[in-house]
């Protein structure tokens, strides 16, 4: 092995950034739905060792000693979010004589800009790198900065998160609930980097026993958190999730609205299969209402029509608000219906995606031809607010509409506000059957089992699933089903612990001291 490491090290120019490249499109293996997390401990150890010899030639000044850590970490960054970000291409298939040009801009652009947090990650790193256990600790310090500020910066776009990789079952997903997401990314990095001490002397044994302790904690964690029994009182709501797997390219279509329409009635109505009591919920996918009801009201009066008494319909729609002047607002929502066939609550979505649902500095841009990928009657506004949902006897529902739900810490203040149950609708269809869906629903998943909360999710085209407070799927539909999923959900809530909002800082505190005193050791023994 420490041949080998050497001869990583010692890779120069092309074959640097070719090797960093593929390290990083490897590393994708981890996340759904190949779930093959040990791609992750053959990537991380490769990126080590090629930081080891990322040193500029001379005596540059301090950014160009920084620079071939830089590049790379963008190398690494650019081969992970190629391969895992290619499906975004899909969408712009959909209407590609409007929209084929522009994939080079979101297959590859976008992975390169993506990038330059993982360039920015091993700039960090570096900055407290030694020959030991330390650069391991100063890389989950960098990967760990960079995944959060990928979380927050011009919007954000935390999408296949390293800490994903490592919890690919429920059982290593527990320990988000105490230390959440951006914990669980540095310290997957710690673990996935400590092979790299194979290919040297130092801290071998005191790395492998770092390795195997962490892994075993979570691992006993996980096990202990879901053989806790559910309360015995635990509310028990029927739940229906109707998956109409409608064509993207037909979903808008004016001559087929009413029949997409008349399906999923038609899905929502009947008795349930396997003895499951008549669903107290139906929920409908992201924008399933292919017309406004303030233009259809027949439409409210056929829903009211099929919603037994009690029942209450969940649908995403475009909800539209008339404003002064006769300017009109268009909202991403979900609207709850009664059996009267009445809107009785609604809630928009907070967190518009750019490019799809409005164009950033929309004058200029648009004058340049460019445009949303998605059609509505204007540029869609965003909630002012997230808004809990009382339906169904006071059940207080958290909703959380497509791409929302992938924002870690984004549910903290609607749980201790009451939410008992997530409703994630989403519209998965843009993207065909690859891996985004299945990448989608993990990141759904998780989030669960952060705010723990039972998760309702309704996808057009799957993933659609049932999913327990601790990340277990109750039943699901994959994609290209059609029809309606019955299910109980049980609703129970495991709080998160209330120190979770110190546990980042406190793990990057705790590496960042590890990195700094095995660095300053370094130096001491070269001078």
């Amino acid at each position: 092995m420490e041949k080998f490491a050497g001869r990583v090290v010692l890779l120069w120019g092309w074959r640097r950034a070719a090797v960093a490249f593929a390290a990083g499109a490897f590393a994708v293996l981890a996340q759904a739905p190949f779930d093959f997390f040990a791609a992750c401990f053959v990537s991380f150890p490769l990126l080590v060792w090629l930081l080891d010899g990322a040193t500029p030639e001379g005596k540059p000044g301090r950014l160009r000693r920084l620079s071939p850590a830089f590049f790379t970490g963008w190398w690494f960054g650019f081969g992970y979010f190629l391969a895992g970000l290619w499906w975004i291409g899909n969408a712009l298939l959909v209407e590609a004589e409007q929209f084929a040009w522009a994939l080079p801009l979101a297959v590859v652009v976008l992975p390169a800009l993506l990038a330059v947090f993982y360039g920015l990650a091993c700039i960090i790193a570096r900055l407290f790198w030694s020959p030991d256990l330390g650069r391991i600790a100063a890389l989950a310090v960098g990967f760990g900065i960079a995944e959060w500020l990928r979380a927050v910066v011009l919007t954000g776009f935390p999408w296949n998160a390293i800490g994903y990789a490592a919890m690919p079952v429920p059982i290593f997903m527990q320990p988000v609930a105490i230390i959440g997401l951006y914990g669980v990314n540095a310290v997957a990095v710690f673990v996935f980097a400590m092979p790299a001490l194979l290919g040297g002397r130092g801290d071998r044994i005191k790395g492998l026993i770092a390795a195997v302790v962490i892994i075993g904690v979570a691992a006993g964690f996980g096990t202990w958190r879901l053989s806790l029994p559910g309360p015995d009182d635990a509310r028990r709501v029927p739940v229906r999730i109707v998956q109409p797997s409608i064509d993207q390219s037909g979903k808008w279509d004016t001559a087929r609205r009413d029949e997409n329409f008349a399906t999923q009635l038609g899905l929502s109505a009947g008795d349930p299969a396997n003895e499951v009591q008549m669903p107290e919920l139906i929920v409908w996918p992201e924008t399933s209402v292919p017309f406004f009801f303030t233009e259809r009201p027949d439409a409210l009066a056929a829903i009211g029509e099929m919603l037994g008494e009690g029942q209450t319909l969940l649908a995403g729609a475009v909800r539209v608000e008339e404003g002064a002047g006769g300017a009109s607002r268009f909202y991403n929502s979900i609207l709850a219906i009664d059996h009267t066939g009445e809107v009785i609550g609604a809630a928009d979505k907070v967190r518009l995606v750019p490019f799809g649902e409005y164009l950033p500095l929309e004058e200029l841009l648009g004058s340049l031809g460019l445009r949303r990928l998605v059609t509505a009657p204007g540029t869609f506004s965003a909630g002012s607010a997230r808004r809990l949902l009382n339906v169904s006897d006071g059940l207080k529902i958290l909703p959380m509409i497509c791409y929302e739900i992938i924002f870690p810490g984004a549910l903290g203040d609607s749980v201790n506000a009451g939410a008992e149950v997530i409703v994630n609708v989403t519209n998965d269809a843009w993207y065909g059957n690859t891996p985004g869906p299945y990448q989608h629903f993990r990141q759904a998943q998780v989030r669960a089992v952060e705010a723990g909360l039972p998760l309702i999710r309704a996808a057009n085209n799957g993933v659609s699933a049932i999913v327990d407070a601790r990340g277990r799927v109750v039943d699901a539909f994959d994609l290209n089903v059609v029809g309606s999923l019955d299910a109980v959900v049980a609703i129970e809530q495991h709080p998160f612990s209330p120190y979770r909002k110190h546990a980042f800082p406190g793990l990057l505190l705790l590496f960042t001291i590890i990195a700094c005193i095995k660095h300053l050791l370094s130096k001491a023994r070269s001078n």
